[in-house]
């Protein structure tokens, strides 16, 4: 990127990465840019939330977040001398954006309550007192961000809501101009922005494009009058994303549920391809690809029973070469050793639910091995099939585990989320307990050892089916749940309330309080018998206030007529993540996995 390779290593025995880059060449003299195992010295808890490396390569803006609570302090170092600079900038999001005279970035504040990213700033070197706020968003269900184009031309000033986006431009070496809408924002359009050429290509949902599709635009007059399509919208693919380089441009897309790659010349006279990909149970993503001018791209592939892996990918030639595949340790990892599939449940409407399984291939699959199923199913989030060392674990000791690509995700395209979110919420829980009973009757398991698993609004998911069908279950982990719905969403004082509206409805008006009520974990809470539980929260969570599963907790343990084990862990210095340093982090997985495996011996 700009003359140098970028590098993140570990070193033996240490918690946090090292950033380092070399000039040129990879054999070059490597030039420290962060330690974060030295930032993190006389912290519990340590997260860099990014660096950005100024035009002409000798300042770097990065930040750190050592509470857990995703307000990040900017910092400045020049990379040269190695020195920090006095600049000093708290409550951000943690990203910053140079202009082109390496002098001036741009970032985005906080509110301090609501910790909502609500106003952007222009920083120049030296006194943060004098930094101009050039844009704030005043509608409380938007949040703000700022990032540069590709092409390095323009300052791009983003506000979105979970339906509806808008942008604001100026040219990056312009940095005290006024930014200009894009276009002007229409409440359910979603669009992302590409630059190259004179043109501006959209990523959007307009003209009912459900599924997305690309337009473009002249740089000239943005208006959304003047765009025309450049990629149709294609009902059964869901468009992911376009990247651009000089000779060619990406598409990642899903065809159901699995992700395609396609790679597209600006030379119409050469045809399109795509990467060839052979199963059913992998994930597969372009990853950062800063150099405009090349004929590579990285991508990533894993599956669930191939380690993560790294590939540079010839356009030109076809050819790809592996730079990296996750090392598992022990020694004892064969990939053969395992087996992956896809099945597919029906859902209580006759919806075909799919699920991602992996197992070692002597399992017994006839009714008496444990099985661990994990859900998400909120905010389109599509909880791809994937690799895991730590899983290993499980699959060595007998396990089946399962992925359940529920409604509510975007795993079978736009339509999946829309049919899981505000007054079709229920189809995520009631999905979640069709894979359930789907995997009892197949004999993957038994009700004696199925346990699930999920965190955040996975937590809701958990909450919502220990109500609904607690009978179905051996254990469940409910990691920083979100499970007191109504009363968290009728709070606009809190994290996240606001911007949720679109994504749970909102309960000030009649028909969402009484939909959320049939559903929120708190409040059907009811004497009966439910699943052996562990209940996990961060004291510094952002995004679920640690008194949500406190109270929740304490609820069940009033009303609940069983003699099962119900657990509540506070990590007192973590927040929503749980753990910063990649051993600690372990020792909270093995925390999980102790509270499966005791109970799997009792089966």
């Amino acid at each position: 990127h700009n003359g140098y390779w970028y590098i993140t290593k570990y070193e033996l025995g240490k918690e946090y990465p090292i950033y380092t880059r070399k000039k040129d060449h990879l054999s070059a003299q490597e030039e420290l840019l962060l330690d974060c195992n030295v930032l993190a010295e006389n912290y519990e808890y340590f997260s860099l939330g990014g660096f950005s490396v100024s035009p002409d390569n000798t300042l770097c803006v990065f930040s750190t977040d050592t509470v857990s609570r995703r307000q990040y302090t900017l910092h400045v170092k020049n990379i040269i001398t190695g020195a920090l600079l006095t600049d000093r900038i708290e409550n951000t999001t943690g990203s910053a954006s140079w202009a082109a005279d390496n002098k001036t970035f741009f970032y985005t504040s906080k509110n301090e309550n609501t910790l909502r990213s609500e106003a952007i700033y222009r920083h120049k070197l030296g006194d943060v007192n004098e930094d101009v706020k050039i844009y704030e968003e005043l509608d409380e269900t938007f949040n703000a961000y700022v990032f540069k184009t590709k092409s390095k031309k323009y300052i791009v000033i983003g506000s979105s809501s979970t339906l509806t986006t808008e942008y604001s431009i100026f040219p990056a070496d312009q940095p005290e101009a006024t930014p200009v809408v894009f276009s002007p924002r229409t409440r359910g359009l979603e669009y992302d922005l590409n630059h190259y050429g004179d043109h501006f290509y959209i990523l959007t949902n307009k003209d009912e494009a459900i599924n997305f599709k690309v337009m473009k635009v002249n740089e000239s007059n943005t208006h959304m009058s003047h765009w025309e399509d450049f990629i149709p919208h294609r009902p059964k693919v869901l468009l992911e994303d376009i990247t651009i380089f000089k000779n060619y441009y990406i598409l990642s897309e899903r065809r159901h549920g699995l992700s395609c790659i396609q790679i597209v010349p600006w030379d119409t006279t050469i045809p399109p391809h795509y990467l060839p990909f052979d199963n059913e149970t992998y994930t597969a993503y372009v990853g950062t690809n800063p150099d405009f001018d090349s004929e590579i791209l990285r991508f990533g592939y894993n599956s669930m029973t191939t380690p993560a892996s790294v590939y540079d990918y010839n356009m030109a030639t076809r050819s790809k070469e592996l730079l990296k595949q996750q090392e598992v340790l022990g020694g004892n990892f064969k990939e053969d050793n395992y087996a992956s599939q896809r099945v597919w449940a029906t859902a209580k409407d006759g919806v075909k639910v799919p699920i991602s399984l992996v197992y070692r291939k002597d399992t017994p699959l006839d009714g008496s091995s444990p099985l661990l199923q994990y859900g998400y199913g909120s905010y389109g989030h599509t909880s791809d099939p994937y690799f895991s060392t730590v899983r290993l674990s499980l699959l060595d000791r007998g396990f089946v585990y399962a992925i359940a690509h529920i409604r509510g995700g975007e795993y079978l395209g736009r339509p999946w989320y829309d049919d899981g979110k505000l007054l079709s919420k229920r189809n995520t829980f009631t999905d979640f307990i069709a894979c359930s009973e789907f995997l009892i009757s197949e004999k993957f398991t038994a009700a004696k050892g199925l346990f699930a698993y999920g965190g955040s609004a996975g937590g809701l998911l958990m909450g919502a089916v220990m109500n609904m069908a607690p009978h179905l279950y051996k254990g469940i982990i409910a990691s920083v749940p979100f499970v007191d719905v109504v009363t968290t969403m009728l709070d606009s004082s809190i994290p996240l309330t606001t911007g949720e509206y679109d994504e749970w409805g909102n309960p000030n008006e009649e028909n969402y309080y009484n939909y959320m009520m049939s559903y929120s974990p708190y409040d059907n809470v009811k004497p009966q018998d439910y699943p052996n539980t562990l209940v996990i929260t961060g004291y510094h969570d952002s995004q679920v206030q640690y008194w949500e599963p406190a109270k929740w907790v304490a609820k069940l343990r009033d009303l609940k007529t069983d003699h099962n084990i119900l657990l509540f862990n506070t990590n007192m210095d973590a927040g929503h993540s749980g753990a910063s340093g990649r051993f600690e982090a372990l020792k909270e997985v093995a925390k999980e996995y102790a509270f499966i495996l005791d109970l799997a011996q009792k089966i």
